[in-house]
């Protein structure tokens, strides 16, 4: 299997989610799943459908967790330095409308755009790997052309 690239706090975040889903959600759905069987007649019983369904999606995000930590490959950025790489936090301006925008280069399982965490396999972290400061990048996205330049390069 392939390694999954992720920073430490990436990671940290993974953990603490699968931590959670089992000693909390876990036990809790369980006791849900307890009491709808009280009230009878579990056919016509939504409580308890409702409980099996919710159980069903932790029991699958606890697998798909323990999947993703077992494979994690954490990177810590702060060792790094250079062209653009995994871990990066990258400022860059959009040559068309001088909008800077700072974007950290993270794993899959991390990314949040509305947060600033770009994803590895995104078109823009694609087209930007290799770069240096200073650099002209054009990046093909579902919204057409757009052209960014390279100000900063931080590994932190």
């Amino acid at each position: 299997m392939e390694k999954i690239p992720m920073t430490r706090a990436g990671f940290d975040a993974l953990q603490t989610e699968l931590k959670k889903l089992k000693s909390e959600d876990r036990p809790a759905i369980i006791r849900a799943i307890a009491e709808a069987r009280e009230h009878g007649d579990l056919s016509e019983n939504a409580e308890y459908h409702s409980a099996k369904e919710k159980q069903s999606f932790i029991e699958g995000r606890i697998k798909e967790l323990e999947g993703v930590i077992s494979l994690a490959d954490v990177i810590d950025p702060k060792k790094l330095s250079g062209a653009i790489k995994f871990g990066a936090t990258v400022t860059l301006v959009d040559e068309d409308t001088d909008e800077e925008k700072t974007y950290q280069i993270v794993g899959e399982y991390e990314a949040d755009i509305e947060a600033g965490k770009l994803n590895i396999k995104s078109p823009i972290a694609r087209a930007l790997i290799g770069k240096e400061e200073g650099d002209s990048v054009e990046v093909r996205t579902p919204g057409g052309e757009r052209s960014y330049e390279v100000l900063n390069i931080e590994y932190v």
